[in-house]
C-alpha cells in the first residue's frame, strides 16, 4: 500500500511491516510548514489504522537535514491567535506520534533544529547519523518552542540541561546528544536507515500487544492526571487475556521461538 502526500514520502515494506515516512522538502531543508505538519499527521493516522503497518521510521530527505526547523516565513505572517492555534495543531500531531502503540523511530539524518528537534523527540526512539545536530534556537527569533519542546526536552535530558539549551539556543553534535540521552544511538550516515530497520525488526519480533502496552504505560507516567502504576497494573491484567501471552508462555515451556499474532 502506498499513499501520496504533498511534502511526504510514504513507503511501506510489506514483508517487514515497516513504514518509512520521509519529509520531502529538500530545497527548504525539510522545514516544517503547516502543510507538512498536516501531511505527517495524516500519514501517521493512516498508518495507525493500517494493520499492515507494524512500525514506523521517520526521516528527512537528502543528507543535510532531518528537519532544519519551522518555516519562518510562514510563521512570521501569523497573528498571535493564529500562532497559538498553529502551536496546538503541531502539538496534536506530535502527540499522536508519541501516543502511537506502534513503535516509531526517528532516523535523524542531519540538522534537527526547532520543530525538527521537537518532531524527533516525539518519536519513541532516536537514532542519529554522525553528522546530526540538535537544538532549539527559537529564542534567537524572540520565540520559544511551540510543538512540545519545552516539555519533552526536560523529560529526555533533565531539567537543568534542558533549560540551558532552551535559553542559550546552543546546538549539540550527535555524540553529545548521545551522552545527554537525547538519542539512543549514533551511526555513520550511510548505515542509518539499515540500523533503524534492524532495531525495529528486533522489536517487531516481540508480542505486538505487549509492545503497545509498554508504550502506553511509559507515556502514562508523563500524562497529566494519569497514574502510571495503575495503568501498568491494568495493562498487565489485559496481557493475560491475550493469545500472545498464551503463545509466549507455551513457547517458553516448549523451548521454541514464539509466533505472535497480535491477538
Amino acid at each position: 500500500m502506498s499513499a501520496s502526500f504533498e511534502n511526504l514520502l510514504y513507503d511501506l515494506d510489506a514483508a517487514s511491516g515497516i513504514l518509512t515516512l520521509t519529509i520531502n522538502r529538500p530545497s527548504k531543508l525539510n522545514a516544517l510548514n503547516a502543510a507538512t505538519i498536516a501531511d505527517i499527521d495524516a500519514a501517521v493516522q493512516q498508518a495507525l489504522n493500517d494493520a499492515a503497518v507494524r512500525g514506523i521510521i521517520l526521516t528527512g530527505s537528502g543528507d543535510k537535514a532531518f528537519v532544519a526547523g519551522a518555516d519562518i516565513a510562514e510563521l512570521a505572517a501569523l497573528t498571535p491567535a493564529q500562532a497559538a492555534r498553529a502551536s496546538e495543531l503541531g502539538q496534536e500531531a506530535f502527540c499522536r506520534i508519541e501516543d502511537s502503540t506502534k513503535p516509531v523511530v526517528a532516523a535523524v539524518n542531519g540538522f534537527a533544529l526547532g520543530g525538527g528537534c521537537e518532531l524527533a523527540m516525539a518519536c519513541h526512539m532516536r537514532v542519529a547519523s554522525d553528522n546530526a545536530r540538535f537544538g532549539q534556537p527559537e529564542v534567537n527569533l524572540g520565540l520559544l518552542p511551540g510543538y512540545g519542546g519545552t516539555q519533552r526536552l526536560p523529560q529526555l535530558i533533565g531539567k537543568g540541561k534542558a533549560i540551558e539549551l532552551l535559553l542559550t539556543a546552543d546546538m549539540v553534535k550527535a555524540d553529545e546528544a548521545l551522552r545527554l540521552g537525547l538519542v539512543n544511538h549514533v551511526v555513520p550516515q550511510a548505515e542509518l536507515l539499515t540500523f533503524c530497520q534492524q532495531l525495529l525488526g528486533k522489536i517487531l519480533g516481540k508480542a505486538p500487544l505487549a509492545v503497545g502496552m509498554v508504550l502506553e504505560c511509559v507515556n502514562a507516567h508523563y500524562a497529566k492526571g494519569a497514574d502510571g502504576y495503575k495503568a501498568e497494573a491494568e495493562a498487565f491484567g489485559r496481557a493475560f487475556d491475550s493469545e500472545d501471552f498464551k503463545e509466549g508462555t507455551t513457547a517458553f515451556v516448549e523451548k521454541r521461538a514464539a509466533v505472535f499474532t497480535g491477538k
